[in-house]
């Protein structure tokens, strides 16, 4: 069935989204963006695709969609709030597109009776520039969900995409285990201003294992059903990714932009607070990237 979608965030994540629904044809797509963009270049495994929008700039030209992908940075999700007024009806389901482990209560106080899809992103979409994003796959799945009618009825909307969406029985896991990836790929590519070949460092792997020794500690007692080797898995995995890719907090630390700590490291450490579980290493992270986050404003002035 053919659906309305309005993509709210035009970065590497919403841009490749948005570039992936166009170029399939099924649904009719909008991007909410600050400026008005006529096409979009896609580079993809699967070969480059340039594809025309149809861009909203005023919140004001909004009507209800059948479906919103936010994919702004966690910390902007205030931001959206004006396009989430005007874009959800009764029957509008918001997949939310972002970092961390609490989509719903992120999006409730801007759209209480919201029917969210919280959705895990995998795949590396890089903003090349104005026009232009690279999708690079980084797992055999892009994006995951839960296994219920709401994430079904996500995988169905993402059909004849190249990106494959998992189902799980266990999202709740699978969302932790996603914040273990970014709670050493993203803060340590920030700090040291270097893609994800930095990690591969004899130095940096053995920081990498203490940081997430804490965090799976934290998962753990968060309901999280992580294993003994947990952290080893985790980090097994991150080499895996392509040395060459970077992570959303190192861009916006070369751009001079806020960065999206508090929804990463900072559930971390809230989440070990609750627990009663200390995390060292991941509250010094969370010092040292929130005092570069707060002079970001400063900088780009």
């Amino acid at each position: 069935m053919r659906r309305t979608v309005a993509v709210v965030g035009l970065g590497g994540i919403g841009g490749v989204a948005a570039g992936c629904l166009v170029h399939a044809s099924r649904h009719d797509v909008a991007v909410c963006a600050r400026r008005p963009l006529a096409r979009l270049i896609v580079e993809r495994p699967e070969g480059t695709a340039e594809v025309s929008l149809r861009t909203l700039t005023d919140p004001a030209d909004a009507r209800p969609v059948d479906w919103v992908l936010l994919c702004t940075k966690a910390h902007e999700t205030a931001s959206t709030a004006p396009w989430l007024t005007r874009l959800c009806g009764p029957k509008t389901r918001i997949a939310v597109l972002q970092n961390g482990i609490d989509h719903a209560a992120r999006i409730a106080p801007f759209v209480p009776e919201a029917r969210v899809v919280p959705a895990i992103v995998y795949y590396n979409g890089e903003r090349m520039a104005a026009d232009r994003v690279r999708l690079r796959h980084v797992v055999e799945h892009d994006l995951a969900v839960a296994d219920d009618a709401e994430g079904a009825a996500f995988a169905e909307l993402l059909a004849g995409t190249p990106l494959k969406v998992l189902r799980s029985a266990d999202f709740a896991t699978l969302m932790w285990r996603k914040l273990l990836i970014n709670a050493v790929a993203n803060p340590l590519t920030a700090l040291t201003r270097q893609r994800q070949a930095v990690l591969r460092r004899e130095d940096m792997r053995a920081l990498c294992l203490a940081v997430l020794e804490e965090a799976v500690s934290v998962a753990r007692a968060d309901g999280a059903r992580v294993t003994a080797d947990e952290s080893e898995q985790t980090l097994a995995t991150l080499l895996t990714y392509p040395p060459e890719a970077g992570t959303s907090m190192y861009f916006d630390c070369l751009a001079g932009r806020p960065l999206e700590i508090e929804a990463l490291t900072g559930a971390i450490v809230a989440a070990g607070e609750r627990h009663g579980i200390a995390t060292p290493l991941n509250r010094a992270l969370l010092t040292l990237l929130r005092a570069i986050s707060d002079a970001a404003p400063a900088r780009m002035s």
